[in-house]
C-alpha cells in the first residue's frame, strides 16, 4: 500500500478546491467569465458528448495547454476567467482543479459527480 495513494490524493485535493453540485454548474453554461474543461480521454468524448461549449484540455496534457508559455496552449483558458473541471465520475477532476490552484488559477472548481451526474440531470451536451 502506497502512503499516498489516490485516495489520499484526492482528499488532499478536496479539502483546498471548491466543488460546485450540478444544479450550479448547468446554471453556468454560456456565461462568459466561466470556461468549462473537459479533462476525460477523446475517446470518452467521441462515445458520450460533452458539457455545451466546453474546452477539451486531456488531464494529460492539462499543465501543457493551460500554460501560456507552452506550444500547446490554448487561449480559450485564462486565469481571468472561472474554470469549471469535469471528468466522468469526479476523481480526476478533483486532482486536476487542485493542479490548477497549484499552479496560480485562482478561481477553479469541479463539477460534483462528474460528466455522469451532469447527463442524469440533463444538463445541456453537443457532440452525442
Amino acid at each position: 500500500m502506497l502512503p499516498r495513494g489516490f485516495k489520499k490524493l484526492i482528499a488532499e485535493a478536496n479539502a483546498v478546491i471548491e466543488t460546485v453540485s450540478v444544479h450550479d454548474a448547468i446554471g453556468l453554461v454560456g456565461q462568459g467569465d466561466v470556461v468549462f474543461l473537459d479533462i476525460r480521454e477523446a475517446t470518452e468524448r467521441a462515445q458520450t458528448g460533452t458539457v455545451k461549449g466546453a474546452v477539451h484540455v486531456p488531464r494529460g496534457f492539462l499543465e501543457f495547454q493551460v500554460d501560456p508559455e507552452s506550444p500547446m496552449y490554448k487561449p480559450e483558458v485564462t486565469p481571468q476567467k472561472r474554470i469549471i473541471l469535469f471528468c466522468a465520475s469526479g476523481g480526476r477532476s478533483t486532482l486536476a482543479a487542485k493542479t490548477l490552484i497549484d499552479m496560480g488559477f485562482p478561481s477553479v472548481a469541479h463539477v460534483a459527480g462528474g460528466f455522469a451526474a451532469w447527463k442524469a440531470a440533463g444538463g445541456p451536451v453537443e457532440g452525442v
